[in-house]
Parts: C-alpha cells; sequence; structure tokens
C-alpha cells in the first residue's frame, strides 16, 4: 500500500464533456502536469467578454474621474453647481460598481476554467484510468489513480493473539511469490491501537477465521520491484 498522500484519485471538479484525456496507464507524472480537460468552450468566451467589459471600464473610469476633479475644482471656485458636481460623483461611482461586478464574474470564471484543466497533484505514476475523451463526466467523476510508487509500505495482518510479540522497529524478511529466492528487509513503522476484521484467509487451517487483526504498517528499507497492492509474505523477527 501506498502511504498517506502517496495515492490518489483524481476526479472531475466540475461536470461536462471530457475534451482530452492525456495520460495513459502506467505513464510517469509530475505534480502539476495536465492530465485532462473538460470542456469549457462557453465559460471561456464568457470570460474574453467579462476582460473586455473590464478595460471599457477602465477607460470610462478615467473620464469620469477627469469630470469629477474638474467639477469639483468649479464647485470651489464658485463656477459649477452642486447639482452638476453630485452628477459626475455619482457618474464614478455607477462606474466604479460596474467594475467590481465585472471583476466578480472574471474571477467566477477564471475559476470555472481552472478547474476544467485537471493537474496532478502528486509525482507518480497512472495506476487506474477510469475515463476517455468524449465522455460525459459529472462532479466528482473519477479520472485516474496516481500512486507515488517509491513511498509504498506493507499492511500487515497480524492475529490478535500475536499482537503483543509485535513492536515497533522489529526487523521483518518479505517475500513475494513470482520473485524465487529474493527477500526484502523491512521494519515494523506503525501498529494501530484497535483491531480489525481479517481481510485475507489464514493458511493454516486450524486458524480461527473470525479472529481480530492487527493491520501492522511496515516499510521497506531497501528498494524493491513489487507492485502496489501485491500480496507478500512477511516473517516478523522475534528478538
Amino acid at each position: 500500500m501506498a502511504y498517506p498522500g502517496a495515492q490518489v484519485t483524481v476526479s472531475a471538479e466540475i461536470g461536462g464533456l471530457i475534451q482530452r484525456m492525456l495520460v495513459e496507464e502506467k505513464a510517469p507524472v509530475t505534480m502539476g502536469q495536465l492530465i485532462a480537460e473538460i470542456k469549457v468552450d462557453e465559460q471561456k468566451a464568457a470570460l474574453a467578454e467579462a476582460k473586455a467589459r473590464i478595460a471599457e471600464i477602465d477607460a470610462e473610469l478615467r473620464l469620469d474621474q477627469l469630470e469629477l476633479k474638474r467639477n469639483k475644482d468649479l464647485l470651489d471656485q464658485s463656477v459649477a453647481s452642486r447639482e452638476e458636481f453630485d452628477r459626475a460623483q455619482r457618474n464614478f461611482d455607477v462606474a466604479t460598481a460596474q467594475r467590481q461586478t465585472a471583476l466578480a464574474t472574471v474571477k467566477r470564471l477564471e475559476a470555472t476554467v481552472t478547474k476544467s484543466e485537471v493537474r496532478a497533484p502528486i509525482d507518480g505514476v497512472i495506476l487506474n484510468r477510469y475515463a476517455q475523451a468524449g465522455e460525459m463526466a459529472d462532479v466528482g467523476t473519477r479520472l485516474v489513480t496516481i500512486g507515488d510508487t517509491n513511498r509504498v509500505r506493507v499492511e500487515a495482518e497480524v492475529d490478535e493473539f500475536d499482537a503483543g510479540r509485535v513492536h515497533v522497529g522489529q526487523a521483518v524478511a518479505i517475500t513475494a511469490e513470482g520473485y524465487s529466492g529474493q527477500s526484502w528487509r523491512g521494519t515494523v513503522e506503525e501498529i494501530p491501537d484497535a483491531v480489525a476484521d481479517k481481510n485475507l484467509r489464514p493458511q493454516d487451517p486450524g486458524r480461527p477465521t473470525d479472529a481480530r487483526v492487527l493491520r501492522v504498517k511496515i516499510r521497506f528499507q531497501e528498494p524493491t520491484p513489487l507492485k502496489l497492492g501485491q500480496r507478500v509474505e512477511l516473517e516478523i523477527k522475534q528478538n
């Protein structure tokens, strides 16, 4: 199994047509790499319009600000009326409010466009790819699972009867089918505070099948060719 945070399932944050899937299973990826894209052409067009509207309002604001200053100077000189100054102030305030509204629209659309670009949250390898380009995705639709295969450890089921014989730091010998004559060194890294139901059937028919187990975590002390999810056999050394 992977360490917490070293295996992540990436899902769509917005719904829509999957425009592109840019990775295949077993492909390496780096954090921030674009791995999929949801089609948001309408939102992109609306974003361009909103940005253009801000540019127009900025031009209006520059003129309104000049007009406001001119009326203020004339009012101070008792040349312009208070009504003319108030009208200039109102025009400036309206344009300012319009800019704030347009800016909020830009931020909202930018957030949608950003979510349409699905990026890898960690370095790793594509373990599973669940979607294809051309499919429709809902919010939460699974796209890929990424695992950092350099950060894996073993989750071992230790019978509750043996719980008192296991402690952090114990040496472990690890073997696996398909790797005849090979073994790897490990160390007990984490022991939970509670027992859990057994997932694996005991090989010893004399062992009760309803026994509870400790899900002990064991880290490797050296690189291995083992894959995520692969079953292994362990020998926890007794000191």
